[in-house]
């Protein structure tokens, strides 16, 4: 390969020998079938090595742009190189929306499904639970697609799919009609408050975000994200549970440039424009990073709480920000939300791989007995041991793949590691 590539923070990588960019759906049926290794590439977020593989890397941004809204059904399909902003004008200028999106709106909309990433709010699911069709090019080249609607149990398993199944060329998403959102900031909430009113935290607007440094035992901001046109949008105190609320934009990462942030103050603006918690336009987060993310059931986040709380020494020096989310459960295999209501705790690093790797293995440690499941796309060194324990359908999968993927075609380092043949 003659160019070097590397995921978005430059924190990996690939090994791949060649990257290839189709422009045809069959341009890239030819290439799979004649591949003994390959991957896809989407726009490189991932903090670990699952994208890369050791023969062929594809990207799918040259595809024809597909955005087929179906209004009768409230659906609608999409080529697999687009990311989430640019669909999102797209469906706003159509007067549709996605129930939800991530805190990026940079990020591959396949890309993101394929690894169970996912938004805030109690009562949504992650971002792969819109997914109601997924048309892939399998390792014969073949063009296959498995629907929601078909009652094929394979669906729930090709969904969050690790890119272990086939390339995906599109997908079929549910929308909603559009909605509005405005957002407040609320500093300094006590922990006190935030075990004692824990669910009525939660449950305070469509979407919730507490960032903390883990410098103290506070919660450094509450980002709250209400629907215009829901009960709960009325305005906001000025004090609510000992937090104060902000008198001007924040981001969440102290230091950083306010304007590279999502409009707060209570401004009311389309969905796609305040439910990220960064704007399509700039770098979001930090750039400058590494990340990790577990997932606990929700009746163990207090103890996930504390069991954190514990090591805050070793986890502050290497942290920028750690976001507290919470996920409805869903029935997607290899969802780390997969029948379990989920609270997610997502730390933001800085860029010491050596470092962040012993920090992560001692957060591993104390979260292990609160059945933590890792973000697939991040950082972690959970034991695939565990892996298979944490999910009921670790051996469904392996035989989906398998199945679908007989020689191998689709793996990587990491799929081997955590699927080994059998």
């Amino acid at each position: 390969m003659t160019e070097q590539l590397t995921n978005w923070a430059g924190t990996i990588t690939f090994q791949a020998r060649r990257l290839h960019r189709p422009s045809s759906v069959e341009e890239l049926q030819e290439l799979v079938a004649q591949s003994e290794r390959v991957r896809a590439l989407g726009t490189g977020h991932s903090f670990n090595p699952i994208a890369d593989s050791p023969g062929d890397l594809v990207s799918l941004a040259g595809l024809p742009r597909t955005v087929e809204i179906d209004r009768e059904r409230g659906r609608v399909t999409i080529d697999a190189g687009i990311r989430y902003g640019d669909l999102a004008v797209e469906l706003e200028a159509a007067g549709y929306a996605l129930p939800n999106l991530a805190s990026l709106p940079h990020i591959s909309v396949v890309g993101a499904c394929a690894t169970g990433t996912h938004g805030s709010g109690e009562r949504n699911g992650n971002l792969a639970t819109s997914v109601a069709a997924v048309e892939m090019v399998t390792a014969d080249g073949e063009l296959v697609t498995l629907s929601r609607d078909s009652g094929d149990e394979r669906f729930n398993g090709a969904v969050v799919s690790l890119g272990a199944l086939g390339i995906v060329t599109k997908l079929t998403l549910d929308v909603v009609p559009t909605f509005q959102i405005r957002q407040y900031v609320y500093e300094n909430l006590p922990r006190p408050a935030l075990e004692k009113h824990w669910d009525e935290i939660f449950g305070s607007a469509y979407s919730v975000s507490l960032f903390t440094d883990w410098r103290g035992t506070d919660i450094n901001q509450v980002w709250l994200k209400q629907r215009v046109d829901a009960a709960d949008a009325t305005p906001p105190p000025a004090q609510w549970l000992g937090a104060v609320l902000a008198d001007g934009p924040r981001h969440p990462i102290p230091g950083m440039p306010v304007e590279n942030c999502t409009e707060q103050m209570g401004v009311a603006g389309p969905w796609h424009v305040r439910l990220p918690h960064f704007r399509l336009e700039f770098t979001p987060s930090n750039g400058e990073e590494m990340q990790s993310e577990y997932m606990v059931p929700r009746h163990l986040a207090l103890e996930a709480l504390e069991a954190i709380s514990q090591i805050r020494d070793q986890i502050a020096p290497l942290l920028q920000i750690c976001e507290i989310r919470a996920i409805a459960a869903d029935e997607l295999w290899m969802s780390p939300n997969y029948q379990r209501d989920t609270v997610a705790f997502h730390f933001t690093w800085v860029k010491d791989p050596a470092a962040v790797t012993k920090v992560v293995a001692a957060l591993e440690e104390r979260l292990a007995p609160l059945a933590a499941r890792p973000h697939w796309g991040k950082v972690f060194t959970t034991s695939p041991e565990q892996i298979q324990q944490l999910y009921a359908r670790w051996s469904d999968f392996r035989d989906l793949m398998n199945s679908y993927d007989p020689a191998g075609k689709f793996r990587n380092a990491l799929l081997e590691r955590y699927f080994p043949a059998s």
